[in-house]
């Protein structure tokens, strides 16, 4: 491959090296995750998407007329759209759909034969129905992840050919200790739910058969695989003129999404990515994660022109908070990740105030 991971130091452990040069916009490497899951508001607001891979199940139309709530509305250029409802499959046991049968026995080999319950009339009853359910009514949507994961995590290490090797694949996102564990666990479940971590549990732990994952379902293992999610989100040539056109097409679009949808709008789920997990985070990143396939295959795209033996970085930020100040990012990354950042951006601002964004605002507004 042409990237590689290194060891840095005992505070950022590794960190991922170009071995080549890198041009802006080029493609770094690409990966599937060693395992991904639709969010559970998302997928309760019709988002219809592969269960394995996330791709989308409706035409690009089909999601445009749900979102503007206009079932006579007609895209442009609708053709190109790459949904082929044709390899659509559902499980026969519990109606799970699949975007091909090539998804649905990976996900079966994988981990939905350990998972996967028949159709009953008393499903609301099944431990895993209940677990989403307490998940949807403590993280009302936009949601930044699922708990549901969790049991996808446990069944594929069940699964595996080679369980240790398998539970060594996850463990490799854990690199905290017991205490640290817990903190990152109450803040992703939020402080007012603090309560509600035993029941998560007791439901995980009645969902899942204790072969080969025993530890997982202890209250500290709980905690690992909560703080192990908590901190790991087609191009067509126009002419000018239709390039215009389109434009006044989807900005008309998009208004009327937000009138009836708001800003919730696309296929969201989580998943972990053993390359992608190696970039450590700088505030002036090198590169970002972009999805050019329609699905969760990952692509890490340079953002700047990388040279061999330069470090890959990533923003762990959204672009609104990495505007903000050296305080306020460093807040959110202690909070968030446990760590504070030492890029030269945080270095060339390390005198600056130690108050936040918003504090700076609203001295100005009152001078």
């Amino acid at each position: 491959m042409d990237i590689e991971i290194r060891s840095i130091d005992n505070i950022k452990g590794k960190g991922l090296f170009a071995k080549k040069d890198f041009n802006a916009g080029s493609v770094i490497f690409e990966e599937d995750p060693i395992v991904c899951c639709q969010f559970s508001w998302n997928a309760a607001y019709g988002y219809k998407a592969c269960d394995h891979c996330l791709r989308p199940l409706e035409s690009a139309e089909e999601n445009a007329r749900r979102l503007t709530a206009k079932p006579e509305l007609h895209l442009p250029y609708s053709n190109l759209c790459r949904t082929d409802k044709s390899l659509i499959t559902s499980c026969s046991l519990c109606d799970i759909q699949y975007c091909s049968t090539k998804c649905q026995t990976a996900a079966y080999n994988q981990y939905h034969r350990t998972l996967c319950f028949e159709r009953k009339s008393d499903l609301e009853d099944h431990p895993l129905y209940q677990l989403n359910e307490m998940w949807k009514q403590m993280h009302y949507p936009p949601e930044t992840s699922t708990i549901m994961i969790i049991p996808r995590i446990l069944a594929t290490i069940q699964q595996a050919v080679n369980p240790e090797e398998a539970q060594a694949q996850f463990l490799q996102f854990c690199h905290r200790t017991v205490n640290d564990d817990s903190k990152i666990a109450h803040k992703f479940l939020g402080d007012k739910f603090v309560d509600q971590i035993s029941t998560l549990h007791n439901l995980l732990v009645q969902a899942m058969n204790p072969d080969r994952i025993s530890h997982f379902l202890t209250q500290e293992g709980f905690q690992t695989l909560i703080a192990l999610i908590g901190t790991n989100g087609l191009q067509q040539q126009l002419s000018p003129e239709e390039a215009v056109k389109l434009d006044k097409f989807i900005d008309k679009l998009y208004e009327d999404m937000d009138k009836h949808s708001g800003t919730f709008l696309n296929n969201e789920g989580v998943a972990l990515y053993s390359l992608q997990s190696s970039c450590n985070h700088s505030c002036i990143p090198n590169a970002e994660t972009t999805y050019l396939h329609n699905n969760s295959r990952l692509s890490l795209v340079a953002l700047t022109d990388i040279k061999a033996g330069d470090e890959i970085s990533t923003s762990y930020l959204d672009e609104c908070t990495l505007q903000r100040s050296r305080y306020s990012r460093n807040k959110e990354l202690t909070q968030n990740y446990l760590f504070a950042c030492t890029c030269p951006k945080c270095e060339l601002q390390a005198h600056d105030p130690d108050v936040t964004s918003d504090e700076d605002d609203s001295e100005e507004m009152s001078e």
